[in-house]
């Protein structure tokens, strides 16, 4: 997938993160909390008319304050992703780059110990 996040899609990936949501919460009690930026996809009124649905589900989502980048832990993964695992590197097409970032995340996640999942959309 190329290009911009629509708010569908969008829907679909959290629709995914509810479902998981929902069994933790069965299992264990805990609510699973989810931090966004404030990008319009996040607050488009499809993802508002599903907040309800996700909080029953035991999802809920957390906004950071506009223009925070500080507070914005995935700024932060991308700045040493793109200068520890992307830089210097050439790609001769989106595919490569693609294949180079999901390895620089599955590198940085065995090195900071922390587990990452990817979302196959269809």
């Amino acid at each position: 997938m190329l290009g911009t996040l629509k708010a569908p899609t969008y829907v679909q990936l959290m629709d995914w993160q509810a479902k998981i949501a929902a069994h933790c919460l069965l299992e264990t009690g805990q609510i699973t909390v989810i931090i966004h930026d404030n990008a319009s996809v996040h607050k488009s009124l499809l993802a508002r008319q599903q907040h309800q649905r996700w909080q029953q589900q035991g999802l809920y989502i957390f906004f950071l304050p506009p223009y925070s980048p500080q507070m914005n832990r995935i700024e932060d993964e991308w700045l040493h992703l793109k200068r520890d695992q992307l830089a210097g590197r050439v790609f001769d097409d989106e595919y490569e780059l693609a294949i180079a970032i999901i390895e620089g995340i599955e590198n940085r996640a065995v090195q900071a110990q922390y587990q990452v999942e990817r979302f196959m959309f269809n």
